[in-house]
């Protein structure tokens, strides 16, 4: 009777084991998903972010200060821009 009683809870001790093993792969799959959305979402950021600091730094030959929609055209780039990583990022699911 004992013995049973030794198998019987070694036996749960491995059951709740292996369920406590299982819950921490959920975790650690949801966190990976996440944080691909968070990585994305910077690689989208960083493309204006890195247009405006370039157009940022206030040099007298720039050719889009000559051209009269100069400045649209810079948004509509970095629209465009944007809209590509995007659409990449979608492309494989991590959006």
């Amino acid at each position: 009777m004992i013995v049973d009683s030794a198998e019987s809870v070694d036996g749960l001790r491995e059951l709740l084991s292996s369920a406590l093993e299982a819950n921490l792969s959920l975790i650690s799959i949801r966190q990976n998903d996440i944080m691909k959305r968070l990585t994305s979402w910077a690689g989208i950021l960083a493309v204006p972010t890195l247009l405006v600091g370039i157009w940022g730094m206030n040099f007298d030959a720039m050719p889009e200060l000559q051209v009269p929609f100069g400045y649209t055209l810079a948004l509509v780039l970095m629209g465009a821009l944007m809209w590509v990583v995007h659409r990449q990022f979608r492309r494989p699911g991590w959006l």
